[in-house]
């Protein structure tokens, strides 16, 4: 049985680095970031096709236009007569394309339109830094800002961008960006995914099993290689390729300035609730978090005849008695998605304790949030369903003992 570990943090802004420059922060006002306008629905959004080979999973919508739903392979889509979206077993989402009923073709033809409008905001903005690091930045942390390259850039080893759920991160690239494989690009003190935007002239490449946050807006092409992840959006005024990748949107913070669609609360690959999610495993923490505890043996009727899990809370029964090394009480009902209450905001709090996701513990449960469930239940060998009945209940609990 694999357990969660959680991957140190950076917590401080790099200011100074080996080579003797300062980095320069950039301070962002209000409204003035990268704004997708409607093509911040998609996850997934190209003009010439949309193509995948192996188990890919993409999460929320995709489409492409002008080019028709035959340049989207590798899907299998599913298309109900008079429909105006079809449907895929590799996208938790819609799948729009020309042709489709009304209104889908003109909303995509205004989603191309916002998704180029975007493409040259970004690539306008004035730049606070130019050519940092000659290209190279594997290995830097990086401050908001806005940076511009004439050159394409490179990330060889990992990179991280530290700032707050405020904060703003523009990429102008002039040629093409070049992820190595294996490399993170990692989000730090609690920066946003949705807020970081990658203005790519050149191909976007993502090499195998990397790990990407951001939105790419790129004006040739992007390809990610088997295994790759992206947080963010894949924006592209030519193709996507996809190889057993992972894609999927953040999820929307009210607290950010970002005007580009939805905005993840959890800085990284664990997306909370509200938008549909996924996560993949090779995401997961390294290392275990839990809240200070404390041991009591009590008596329960949940116990009784000899059961395993306690049939009100799911906790491990122990000779009738039931274990509990923290707080947590998951309620008698099966949580799923839609459910409300007390019992959510206990499951919540659980999982901001093991995988520090940030969540608001507000009682509502969202299919983001499920998506983290099922990779949770997977990697501790229960069935990947997202509802948290009794056995999950048991070895959420047992997790920590």
């Amino acid at each position: 049985m694999k357990k969660f570990n959680k991957n140190s943090i950076v917590t401080a802004f790099v200011l100074f680095f080996v080579v003797g420059f300062t980095l320069p922060v950039a301070t962002f006002a209000a409204g003035v970031v990268v704004n997708l306008g409607s093509a911040g629905n998609f996850t997934i959004l190209a003009k010439t096709g949309i193509s995948t080979t192996g188990t890919t999973s993409v999460v929320g919508d995709i489409g492409v236009s002008p080019a028709a739903a035959t340049f989207i392979t590798g899907f299998a889509l599913t298309l109900p007569a008079g429909s105006a979206f079809s449907t895929s077993s590799l996208v938790t989402g819609k799948v729009y394309a020309p042709g489709y009923a009304d209104p889908t073709s003109s909303n995509l033809t205004t989603a191309i339109l916002d998704m180029q409008n975007a493409y040259t905001s970004g690539a306008g903005q004035a730049p606070s830094a130019t050519e940092l690091g000659a290209g190279n930045i594997g290995g830097l942390t990086i401050a908001p800002g806005v940076y511009k390259w004439g050159t394409g850039v490179t990330i060889p080893t990992d990179v991280t961008l530290a700032g707050n759920a405020n904060d703003v991160w523009v990429f102008q690239i002039a040629q093409n960006l070049n992820v190595s494989s294996g490399v993170k690009v990692i989000l730090s003190g609690g920066a946003q995914a949705s807020n970081v935007f990658w203005i790519v002239a050149g191909q976007t490449t993502l090499g195998t099993t990397s790990v990407f946050n951001g939105n790419i807006l790129d004006q040739t092409a992007i390809v990610l290689n088997t295994g790759a992840q992206l947080n963010g959006r894949a924006l592209a005024q030519s193709a996507v390729t996809l190889d057993a990748s992972t894609v999927s949107i953040p999820v929307a913070n009210s607290s950010s300035n970002n005007n580009g669609g939805n905005v993840s609360t959890s800085g990284g690959l664990y997306p909370s609730g509200g938008t549909t999610g996924t996560v993949a495993q090779s995401s997961m923490p390294t290392t275990l978090q839990v809240s200070p505890s404390v041991t009591m043996i009590t008596m329960s009727p949940g116990c009784s005849g000899g059961n395993k899990y306690n049939t009100s809370t799911g906790e491990i029964c122990n000779n009738n008695t039931v274990t509990t090394t923290t707080s947590y009480n998951f309620g008698a009902a099966t949580l799923k998605n839609g459910s409300r209450g007390s019992a959510v905001m206990e499951l919540q709090r659980f999982l901001n304790d093991k995988l520090n996701l940030g969540l608001v513990t507000d009682g509502k449960l969202g299919p983001k949030t499920i998506a983290v469930i099922k990779q949770w239940q997977k990697d501790h060998g229960l069935v990947a369903d997202g509802m948290v009945g009794v056995k999950t209940k048991a070895i959420m609990n047992s997790t920590v003992q």
